[in-house]
C-alpha cells in the first residue's frame, strides 16, 4: 500500500480513536468522580459513614474492574444498542469504553481523595462547613494533582481499550490495523499504526505530567 493510500485511512483512524477516547473519558470522569468520592465519604470514619452503601459501591466497582474489556464489550451489546441504536461504530463504542473505565477511575479518585490531609477537613468542619462545601473546597482542590494524574492514566487505558474495540466494529486505529495491516499482511501499515498509537499516548502523558507539575507548584506557592 502506498503512502497516498495509507494517509486517508490513518487520518480517519486517528480521528475515530480520539473521538472515542475523549468522549468516553468525559463520561468516565462524570461517573467515576462521584463514585470515588462516595467510596471515601461512606467508608468507616467518613463524613457519610454507611457500611452498606460503601460495600455495595465497592462490590460494583470491583466487579467492573475485574471483567476483561473484550468480554464486557460483548456483554454490553444489548445495552449499547438500546442507548445508541447500534453496537457498531465509534459512537457506539463510547458506551462500553466508559462503562469499562468508570470503575477503574473511581478507584483512582478514591486513592487521590484519601491522600488529602484530614486536618484540613476537620478545620472546615469546625467552622461549620457542610459536606458539599468540604468536598468542593477541600477534598477536590487538594487532590487535584492526583486526580489529573488519574485522568491521564485513564486516557491511556482508554486508548488501549479503543484498539480492542476497533477489532470488533469500533473503527479507529485498532480497526484499521486489523483490516488493512493484519488481514492483508501489510507489516508497514501495522508499524505505522502502532507508531501513531505510541505518539498519542506519549503526547497525553506529557500533557498530563506537565499539568500535574504546574498544579503541584501552584499548590506550594499558595501554601
Amino acid at each position: 500500500m502506498t503512502w497516498s493510500e495509507m494517509q486517508p485511512l490513518l487520518t480517519q483512524g486517528t480521528y475515530d480513536t480520539l473521538y472515542m477516547v475523549l468522549w468516553s473519558a468525559l463520561v468516565t470522569v462524570a461517573g467515576g468522580l462521584p463514585l470515588g468520592v462516595l467510596l471515601v465519604l461512606t467508608d468507616k470514619g467518613g463524613l457519610l459513614q454507611n457500611t452498606v452503601v460503601n460495600k455495595v459501591i465497592g462490590v460494583i466497582v470491583n466487579i467492573g474492574r475485574s471483567l476483561p474489556f473484550i468480554i464486557l464489550l460483548i456483554a454490553l451489546i444489548p445495552f449499547t444498542t438500546w442507548v445508541v441504536g447500534t453496537f457498531i461504530g465509534p459512537t457506539a463504542m463510547i458506551v462500553p469504553l466508559a462503562v469499562g473505565a468508570i470503575p477503574f477511575f473511581a478507584r483512582l479518585v478514591e486513592t487521590a481523595i484519601r491522600e488529602v490531609d484530614h486536618g484540613l477537613v476537620e478545620a472546615v468542619q469546625s467552622m461549620g462547613g457542610s459536606i458539599p462545601t468540604i468536598v468542593r473546597k477541600v477534598l477536590l482542590p487538594q487532590a487535584l494533582p492526583s486526580l489529573v494524574s488519574g485522568v491521564t492514566t485513564t486516557l491511556i487505558v482508554l486508548i488501549g481499550y479503543s484498539a480492542m474495540a476497533g477489532a470488533v466494529g469500533g473503527e479507529g486505529l485498532g480497526s484499521k490495523a486489523v483490516t488493512y495491516g493484519f488481514q492483508r499482511f501489510d507489516n508497514q501499515f501495522m508499524l505505522i499504526t502502532v507508531a501513531l498509537l505510541i505518539v498519542i499516548v506519549t503526547v497525553i502523558q506529557l500533557i498530563g505530567d506537565l499539568t500535574v507539575r504546574l498544579l503541584a507548584r501552584r499548590g506550594r506557592t499558595v501554601s
